[in-house]
């Protein structure tokens, strides 16, 4: 019962500071969107594509390992051995992520040519590699926190890092606007750099404080055991997790390039890239964020209920949680496709983002969907298996862009969203029952 209070409490701390955060970020993304334009939105969301194939690449997986490993040892009344595996995940995390630096430093030249067309310089690469050891970090920090059910201190280091964010945004946008498209991207993403290293400063006075403390005796003594426990989660993920980030990216950087040679000009091609990825998107993936924040908490629970052997419970739970899912997602999706000319209106004040949110919002379920089971399966221990859908997913998407968006335009590169997010979903919902009968 205790633990059941402990989730219930830590679901409804997330949730509500999650959905507290997806309204300031939502509102500052429209406010960097008409700031900048439509067409440095288009380039910004290329720049954010490389960035996150960064950050996966010093993430590595150690945030899924964190959770999993600090879970199963809280689950075998072990404290000193998950405070222990915290520590080896975050000096992992730090090799990680350095390395991660390393390769985008050498590469800069290379990415700022052939990935951003040389729409912006190379120094917002150079920005992006003092960021990515502190990101892999937090990810190391923030799958302690969620594994010993404190989630409200990832929230509060969340909730400074988006405060440090827009007034930093805010003045430097204000500083170097008028220079032009590659000052914005400048600015954009030296503010993140500054909110995320204050991020992870203070997430690890909040770690370092929490695991202080009188503790029972440990398991393991030999470190080498938690290296392989750790390794044996980070590897397989993080090959995945390469694979399918590289593919995302090429699959976000082939876009404009397949506009044009469907007939559009570069800044047209930019121009509608943005307006679904840069200001569509952010309100169709909104309400989203309740969806995963509570995935996020599938991730521990599960681990516990897989290692105890509770089988019967992981069944009724997934049943139930996906059920949920399911009628918020079609909630969702209703409220979207009905008020989307309001919505448009109301937010951008540009009544072209309308038909653009009817025809994505159907979308919602299967997406909304896809997330939790997910969520659900890397807490079963089969977060390649979700990696390897994902890496199939992008691969079908890529050959469906390079091939059709030039013959089909613009309504071809819609098809192809439709496309990957079925896909995924199918495989993985296909994984997840599965599993479950296996049991």
């Amino acid at each position: 019962m205790r633990a059941l209070k402990i989730f219930v409490f830590n679901t409804f701390i997330l949730l509500l500071s999650s959905v507290i955060l997806q309204v300031i970020t939502t509102f500052f993304n429209i406010y960097i969107s008409n700031t900048i334009g439509k067409e440095a939105v288009g380039v910004f969301s290329l720049v954010m594509s490389v960035y996150m194939f960064g950050i996966t690449l010093a993430s590595a997986g150690i945030n899924i390992a964190s959770t999993r490993i600090v879970a199963e040892e809280l689950a075998c009344k072990n404290e000193v051995g998950a405070k222990t595996a915290a520590r080896r995940c975050v000096l992992f995390s730090l090799i990680f992520g350095l390395c991660a630096s390393f390769i985008f430093f050498i590469c800069a030249d290379f990415i700022t040519v052939y990935c951003l067309h040389n729409r912006i310089s190379k120094n917002v690469i150079y920005l992006i590699c003092i960021a990515l050891p502190f990101i892999s970090m937090s990810a190391a920090i923030n799958g302690y926190f969620t594994a010993v059910r404190r989630v409200y201190k990832n929230a509060f280091a969340k909730f400074g890092e988006e405060i440090v964010k827009i007034v930093c945004t805010a003045i430097l946008l204000k500083s170097f606007m008028p220079d032009g498209i590659d000052y914005a991207c400048y600015s954009l993403i030296l503010a993140d750099v500054i909110s995320e290293v204050t991020s992870f400063l203070h997430l690890y006075i909040l770690y370092w404080r929490d695991k202080r403390g009188s503790l029972v005796e440990s398991r393991y003594k030999d470190l080498d055991s938690y290296n392989r426990r750790i390794l044996r989660i980070t590897i397989p993920v993080a090959i995945t997790s390469y694979i399918r980030s590289g593919l995302s990216t090429i699959k976000q950087l082939i876009i404009p390039s397949s506009l044009q040679r469907s007939g559009m000009n570069s800044s047209n091609s930019l121009i509608s890239y943005g307006i679904v990825n840069g200001m569509a998107m952010p309100i169709i993936m909104f309400p989203v964020i309740l969806v995963t924040s509570f995935s996020g908490l599938l991730v521990p629970e599960f681990s516990r209920y897989y290692t105890q052997g509770k089988y019967k419970k992981i069944k009724n739970t997934s049943a139930l949680i996906l059920t949920c899912t399911l009628i918020f997602s079609i909630i969702v999706a209703i409220f979207i496709f009905v008020f989307s000319d309001e919505l448009s209106n109301l937010i951008y004040r540009q009544s072209e983002i309308a038909k653009y949110l009817r025809i994505l919002a159907p979308l919602i379920i299967v997406m909304y969907l896809d997330i939790v089971i997910d969520g659900i399966l890397k807490g079963l221990d089969a977060q390649v298996d979700v990696m390897i859908v994902n890496v199939f997913d992008c691969i079908v998407s890529i050959a469906f862009i390079y091939f059709l968006v030039p013959v089909l335009g613009f309504s071809g590169y819609i098809m192809s969203i439709f496309v990957s997010e079925v896909i995924d979903f199918t495989l993985s919902g296909y994984r997840l029952l599965k599993l479950l009968r296996e049991m």
